[in-house]
């Protein structure tokens, strides 16, 4: 049987692959001790104390089809968030839940990227290394994948005004994760203004994933469609966000996205056809957790120790960069599945090379120089956990 080819170039999936590299090693363990696994950015923080109460008021939701695009008072919830975070006045038909942001990130390229543009095959910019969805979006849509380095040298950042502006005027749409996974980067208000005015003279689409903008060290990252919305081209963005990383509810499956009316209603007419609306009890709990922040700023307080501790273990390593915001660190080592493996074997600790997250251009993978390690488990497992890994990989022969 023959399958599609435009799948056929897309790798293994990182987690896949991790367990490969790791399958003939037996971790290296103290007597009773457990893995440490550091690589999923699973939440570990408790989720809200409403969740249960609410669920289990709403029942009788799932004897009903829910609406598309999402009930009236989730809709009217998340409008709140975007007015009180980023002072947007969103109207509803500009905005659509999601079954986590996954969901609208490929089915936004789906509904929005051109197949040709300019009378050539469509190109999608994509950073390197990235949020892996983006990639197989693009291949969905058989458009031309551009990855562009996010690297130290770039601020951990893609530089697509850099790129060719032949390349830029065939661009359907571009991808931009702030902050950024796994390097933990934060575009800024300038960078977003560039960006945007990008996307405007060379008439392409940003597809802004914001997951992580809840989770911050200092300051909250600035939204590309506030920005968007601020120079009056409120039509050049579509963000995503979600109660996964924000709230601590992973197993929710529950996001939006938001954007012009008539991307909006592009995505909705998409999912008419062959989408999942969320249920209703779940669309009940997510109107609570978009209209509560104090869970939110509680979280952000325990992720905020943890950067000190990061800071305080590793901060005088060479090429060690604190976070500005996501829950990642994204640590420099010589081969990242030599430091994967050495880190099992020696103290029981995974982490993913940071290869399985990029794309090899021109010979180079840039994230193969790196290992992401998530910071999701407690304080005291993660000082713990650091610490360790630091002996392994910096302070003896491994990495």
């Amino acid at each position: 049987m023959a399958f599609p080819a435009r799948f056929s170039n897309l790798p293994d999936y990182a987690f896949p692959r991790l367990r490969a590299l790791l399958a003939d090693i037996t971790p290296g363990l103290e007597p009773g001790a457990q893995p440490t696994i550091l690589t999923i950015g699973e939440p570990r923080h408790a989720m809200p104390d409403f969740v249960g109460p609410i669920l289990a008021d709403s029942l009788a939701g799932f004897a009903k089809y829910p609406p598309n695009e999402g009930a009236p008072d989730l809709l009217a919830a998340i409008g709140g968030w975007l007015g009180r975070r980023h002072g947007l006045d969103v109207a509803p038909e500009r905005l659509m839940v999601l079954n986590g942001t996954r969901e609208g990130l490929f089915n936004a390229a789906l509904a929005l990227c051109p197949e040709t543009k300019n009378g050539q095959r469509a190109a999608v910019l994509i950073p390197n290394p990235f949020y892996q969805v983006y990639a197989v979006a693009a291949a969905a849509v058989g458009a031309d994948p551009i990855f562009v380095p996010a690297t130290p040298e770039t601020g951990n950042l893609p530089d697509y005004a850099a790129l060719d502006p032949a390349l830029l005027d065939r661009v359907g749409v571009a991808y931009l994760c702030s902050p950024a996974n796994p390097q933990g980067a934060v575009a800024g208000r300038a960078y977003l203004e560039t960006l945007v005015a990008l996307a405007e003279r060379h008439d392409f689409l940003i597809l802004s994933d914001e997951c992580y903008s809840e989770i911050w060290r200092d300051a909250p990252p600035p939204g590309a469609l506030a920005v968007a919305t601020a120079m009056g081209l409120p039509d050049r963005v579509v963000m995503v966000n979600s109660l996964s990383k924000r709230s601590n509810l992973p197993g929710l499956r529950s996001g939006f996205a938001a954007g012009g009316a008539a991307q909006v209603a592009r995505l909705r007419q998409l999912r008419n056809y062959a989408g999942a609306p969320l249920p209703l009890p779940l669309q009940r709990v997510s109107a609570a957790a978009w209209s509560d922040e104090a869970h939110v700023d509680a979280s952000r307080a325990l992720y905020q120790q943890k950067y000190a501790i990061a800071d305080a273990v590793l901060g005088d390593i060479p090429g060690y960069l604190a976070p500005e915001g996501g829950f990642f660190l994204w640590l420099p080592v010589d081969d990242g599945e030599r430091a994967a493996r050495d880190l099992w074997a020696r103290a029981g600790i995974q982490v993913l090379p940071g290869a399985y997250l990029s794309r090899d251009v021109d010979g180079a993978n840039p994230g193969a120089g790196f290992v992401r390690v998530a910071l999701v488990a407690d304080a005291d497992q993660t000082r713990d956990a650091l610490t360790r890994l630091r002996a392994v990989l910096y302070d003896g022969a491994g990495g």
